[in-house]
C-alpha cells in the first residue's frame, strides 16, 4: 500500500495522519488513519525528526496492509546521503524495508539532492528526495499523483486530516 503521512502539533497533543492509496494516479484514499498522541518533544536544531518520527510511526502501525512506499512531507536527505533528513530516519526505523520518498514545499539551501518537480501552473517546484527508490523514479511518482495544482490531491488530503482532527477527548 502506498501512503502518504503528515503530522500536526498541538500544545495538549501531537496528531498524525495517513493516507493509503493503491496507484500513484489514484483521485481519492483507499483509507486513512489518525493517530493522536502526547505533545511533540521540544525542538531541538538539526534533530527536527525527533519531535516527528514517533507520531509517523504510531500511525503506520495502524495501517493493516504492507506498506510499500511512504510520502512524507519533508526531505529524506538534507544536503547529501551523508546528511540525514526526516526521511531517512523513518527508513531506518522502517528497517529499511519500505522506500521513503519526501516532498518538500519549501527549499533546504545545502540540499543537493533534491530533484525539482513541476505540477500544474505553479512556477514554484516540490523538491523531491528518496531513500529505497531512485530519486528520478520517485519524483516521477510525485508528478504523475492526482491533481491540477502543485500539490497532489492526496498529499493535500493527509494534511488537512492532521490539522482538522478532532482533540484528544473530543472524538465521538
Amino acid at each position: 500500500m502506498l501512503v502518504s503521512v503528515d503530522v500536526d502539533y498541538r500544545p495538549d497533543a501531537t496528531v498524525a495522519a495517513c493516507v493509503a492509496f493503491r496507484d500513484w494516479g489514484d483521485e481519492a484514499e483507499a483509507a486513512h488513519f489518525v493517530d493522536r498522541g502526547p505533545p511533540a518533544e521540544p525542538y531541538i536544531p538539526g534533530e527536527f525528526y525527533r519531535r516527528e518520527l514517533p507520531g509517523l510511526l504510531r500511525v503506520l502501525a495502524l495501517v493493516p496492509d504492507a506498506l510499500t512506499t511512504v510520502v512524507i512531507d519533508g526531505y529524506v536527505w538534507l544536503a547529501g546521503e551523508d546528511r540525514p533528513g526526516l526521511g531517512a530516519h523513518l527508513y531506518e526505523a522502517l528497517d529499511r524495508r519500505v522506500p521513503v520518498i519526501g516532498v518538500a514545499k519549501t527549499a533546504f539551501q545545502a540540499s543537493r539532492v533534491a530533484v525539482p518537480v513541476l505540477r500544474g501552473t505553479s512556477q514554484r517546484p516540490l523538491l523531491v528526495t528518496s531513500v529505497g527508490v531512485d530519486v528520478q523514479t520517485a519524483a516521477a511518482c510525485i508528478q504523475r499523483m492526482h491533481g491540477p495544482s502543485r500539490l497532489p490531491t492526496l498529499l493535500k488530503r493527509v494534511d488537512r486530516l492532521c490539522r482538522e482532527a478532532e482533540p484528544p477527548g473530543n472524538t465521538p
